[in-house]
């Protein structure tokens, strides 16, 4: 019953089934949207936008996993059909001496530099004014103020 409370859309299902069926048999065009990471502090600050799709080009730190200790890598491609990205110096020896490039799912990295070009410009532009739009309407952080005031009736 809560779990119906819950629900924004009518028209998209909550079935765990119908969902993964969606997630997993998504085309590339939904995929790019599915594979996003978020932007690193100073980024976030600069273009007023939590997060980007990801894409080849951009320099990257993992924040999640084995490798997250390692330095900032540069993206060297975007596997959409597997839901991850390989980062250029990231690679692991097989037991035959050669080496391969370990994935990394999308969600484990935060941007740390974007390779920009007209679209990306105007899609930060277009979120930035989304988000915008938003704080007008008084939505956004809620500060410790808003909650004691919320007490006050």
């Amino acid at each position: 019953d809560e779990a119906k409370a819950m629900k924004f859309n009518s028209a998209i299902s909550g079935s765990r089934r119908k969902c993964r069926k969606a997630h997993f048999s998504a085309p590339s065009s939904v995929r790019r949207k599915l594979m996003t990471a978020s932007l690193s502090k100073e980024l976030r600050q600069k273009y007023g936008v939590r997060s980007m799709p990801i894409r080849k080009d951009d320099e990257v730190q993992i924040v999640r996993g084995k490798f997250a200790k390692e330095p900032a890598g540069k993206v060297t491609s975007v596997y959409r059909r597997r839901f991850c990205i390989y980062i250029d110096r990231i690679i692991k020896e097989k037991a035959n001496g050669s080496q391969v490039p370990v994935p990394i799912e999308a969600s484990n990295v935060q941007i740390v530099k974007l390779k920009l070009d007209k679209d990306r410009k105007s899609l930060l532009d277009r979120k930035k004014a989304g988000r915008q739009g938003g704080a007008d309407k008084g939505k956004g952080k809620v500060t410790e103020k808003d909650v004691h005031m919320a007490d006050v009736d």
